[in-house]
């Protein structure tokens, strides 16, 4: 099957050749006319995928129960920056601010609320969301905007969207893996020119030919301006995104398209494509702008540390047994533990300016 998105990249390589991975995944999901985010609305049960914040309201409780610890440790300071990145339809945010407000009133007096948000249909769903939060909420379409001071962050499924780039182990090394055109003119991956540098590599014998490795440089430079603001100013960023905990080989690109996994060549455009994040590699590039490193669990550890289960028996104590049941099935939902679950797909990675130890993770020393 063909796509607009599909014959207008076959037509770049018809005209310059293959493509990078990298190239391939932004025009996937940016490209002005027939990008996915541009065009198409990915959250919910309408959309390709459901968000950990739109399953229940546990989830941004939970953030929000871990922000007003993280300005507790901090010290108490004022004129805060509440900031997340990529804040879909504002949920999170909302259930943030819900229990933000109801915890730590002096906190939500001295702060202001930042979403770094590109997409203006999606700024559109974030009004309506935050509306009764009025002018305490500013929309800025690059970080860079958000005014400098003590930062407070939150990135959920953020890095995950960020494009990697991809090498294949040939019989003459690592070579970037490309996009190209088959004999029937349909979209295959190749094996292009570019070579890695080995130090990039996990220690260790080399895996077999054809074996996959992925960089990414954009998340990187994306985590590095983060964590030098921190650095500057001082503050926690917390990031919740699925992926490993150490650094190691596998092709990790997918499509997701109306809640099924997709081959990431079949419907360029018409399916949200994202890959694996490697924590290993964003705490290393935390610590290399001077940043501790809180600690990195399951996201499952986290919540259930945070108060989860104890926050969903009272969320379910005045309500009939079905609602119970939901809140329940919810709650296992985000925190599950076991293959295929987010309790354990997902990861959470909390960084912070000075050294400071928070909950739930342990002391790290």
């Amino acid at each position: 099957m063909t796509t607009a998105l599909g014959d207008k990249i076959k037509a770049i390589i018809r005209a310059n050749g293959p493509i990078s991975i990298t190239d391939f995944f932004s025009l996937c999901l940016a490209d002005p006319q027939h990008g996915y985010y541009k065009t198409r609305e990915p959250f919910g049960r309408v959309g390709d995928f459901v968000t950990a914040p739109e399953i229940s309201q546990l989830f941004g409780e939970m953030i929000g129960v871990f922000m007003v610890h993280a300005w507790q440790r901090h010290g108490t300071p004022t004129n805060i920056r509440l900031v997340e990145i990529g804040p879909g339809r504002g949920t999170m945010m909302a259930d943030m601010l819900r229990v933000i407000t109801k915890l730590a009133p002096p906190l939500y007096d001295a702060m202001t609320v930042h979403l770094v948000e590109t997409s203006e249909r999606l700024q559109g769903f974030q009004r309506q969301t935050l509306e009764a939060h009025g002018d305490k909420i500013s929309w800025h379409s690059d970080f860079d905007e958000v005014p400098a001071g003590f930062t407070l962050l939150a990135a959920n499924e953020l890095f995950d969207a960020i494009p990697i780039r991809q090498f294949v182990r040939t019989a003459n090394g690592f070579r970037e893996r490309t996009v190209g055109l088959d004999v029937n003119d349909e979209l295959t991956f190749t094996a292009g020119i570019a070579s890695l540098d080995p130090t990039l590599l996990p220690n260790g014998p080399l895996p077999p030919l054809g074996t996959i490795f992925e960089i990414a440089p954009a998340r990187q430079a994306v985590m590095t301006t983060i964590c030098d603001r921190i650095a500057a100013h001082g503050g926690t960023a917390l990031v919740i995104d699925y992926g490993h905990m150490a650094t190691g080989f596998g092709d990790t690109l997918q499509a997701v398209r109306m809640h099924e996994y997709d081959p990431p060549l079949e419907h360029p455009g018409e399916a949200d494509l994202t890959s694996h994040v490697d924590f290993q590699h964003l705490a290393e590039t935390a610590v290399a702008s001077g940043l501790h490193i809180n600690g990195c669990c399951h996201q499952g550890d986290f919540l259930i540390g945070l108060g989860l289960l104890e926050r969903a028996a009272a969320l379910g104590r005045d309500q009939d047994a079905a609602m119970q049941e939901t809140i329940r099935i919810a709650a296992e939902r985000l925190a599950g533990a076991g293959e295929g679950k987010m309790g354990e797909l997902f990861k959470v990675l909390a960084v912070s300016s000075p050294t400071i130890d928070l909950l739930p993770f342990r002391p790290v020393r």
